[in-house]
């Protein structure tokens, strides 16, 4: 059987180590929530106050109407992005459908981007620069380096090419010199490939990954989370089969959940200190 890896444990590890390095400085890190239909936006933004206090981060919520415009949206976002109170902000995703997303992320100042999703940001990332990295793959990275998982020359394989986890999170693994397969709904064969892999990345939103797909003493890690037709949360793995196989794996919920809100905490102390 795997070992379960505890992203629950290595996120109150890390917010006590960012407490302790702040030594009694404040940062504030604001959070614009625009509408209040999206349940899980609403709990994300609740899991952010709650853990930004215990890593000694102020935390600021903008609540916007659903109705809000591009343009109102844009006017909040420039106000923070001069307001020197302000270390770091997000705008919490998804945005209604109404509102341009693209250039809400590109409105804010890569100074103060706590998700780490801005072109400039991104940008560092591809090119290896010093910078921002989004949160989600911020925190897969640090739960394996706790778990001690070996990148270096391992086969990696990232199951989706979104901007907000698949793609940076291929770039992050090729920087600790893995060998990364990006594959999504378009990719062939996939038990092919990912039966190669000493990693496995899973961010669809979709039952995605059995044990059949898995080789033995893989490590996988399962950033999916959604409610199946039973109402059960789940995620992209199929826990049971898969760890029957895995030599490590993050359990839904309680594995990269709290590692992405380790991830938003550790970018914004970043910030702070580089305004320090």
């Amino acid at each position: 059987m795997a070992i379960i890896m505890d992203g629950k444990y290595l996120r109150d590890k890390i917010l006590a180590q960012l407490k302790n390095r702040l030594g009694g400085a404040v940062p504030t890190l604001a959070v614009i929530l625009v509408g209040d239909n999206n349940e899980a936006s609403q709990i994300y933004v609740r899991n952010k106050e709650k853990f930004a206090a215990a890593a000694g981060i102020n935390s600021r919520v903008i609540r916007m109407a659903y109705e809000t415009s591009t343009q109102e949206l844009l006017s909040e976002i420039y106000k923070l992005n001069n307001d020197e109170s302000i270390t770091a902000m997000l705008v919490q995703l998804p945005l209604p459908k109404h509102i341009d997303e693209a250039a809400v992320i590109n409105a804010i100042s890569p100074d103060k981007d706590a998700d780490g999703f801005t072109p400039i940001n991104i940008g560092k990332l591809v090119l290896g620069w010093h910078g921002i990295a989004p949160a989600t793959p911020r925190g897969i990275i640090a739960l394996l380096d706790e778990y001690k998982i070996n990148i270096d020359s391992m086969n990696a394989v990232v199951i989706g090419r979104s901007n907000i986890v698949g793609k940076p999170i291929a770039q992050m693994l090729t920087a600790r010199n893995a060998t990364v397969t990006l594959c999504h709904s378009h990719t062939k064969n996939l038990q092919d490939i990912t039966k190669n892999a000493d990693i496995i990345v899973c961010a669809t939103g979709r039952p995605v990954l059995h044990g059949n797909m898995v080789k033995q003493g893989a490590t996988v890690i399962d950033v999916g989370i959604f409610h199946d037709e039973n109402g059960k949360l789940r995620g992209d793995v199929d826990f049971e089969s898969v760890s029957e196989f895995a030599g490590y794996i993050t359990p839904v919920p309680g594995g990269i959940g709290p590692m992405t809100i380790a991830g938003l905490m550790m970018n914004t102390v970043d910030l702070f200190f580089q305004k320090h």
